[in-house]
């Protein structure tokens, strides 16, 4: 698995309670919200980890997909093979 570097965001594998809980620093007094430079630095980082997710689910679902296709054909080649004998 490709790991995400980057100084704002969070540190070690994302998982719900982490995003849950990241700490996200307010702006300056007087003013609403968070600062921007975090909150792009947190959808970056989930973006990111989002993608190698999903490029790992499609990897296991190929991986999966030929293996099936392997175990069909070695069946009917047995079976072929056990009708002959």
């Amino acid at each position: 698995m490709t790991v995400y570097r980057s100084r704002n965001a969070v540190a070690g594998p994302l998982t719900p309670d982490r995003i849950a809980g990241c700490p996200l620093p307010l702006t300056r007094r007087g003013c609403r919200g968070y600062r921007v430079l975090y909150v792009d630095a947190l959808l970056h980082r989930l973006a990111f980890e989002l993608g190698e997710r999903s490029r790992q689910l499609d990897e296991a679902c190929a991986e999966n997909r030929r293996i099936k296709h392997a175990l069909r054909s070695w069946q009917a080649e047995h079976a072929a093979s056990q009708r002959r004998s």
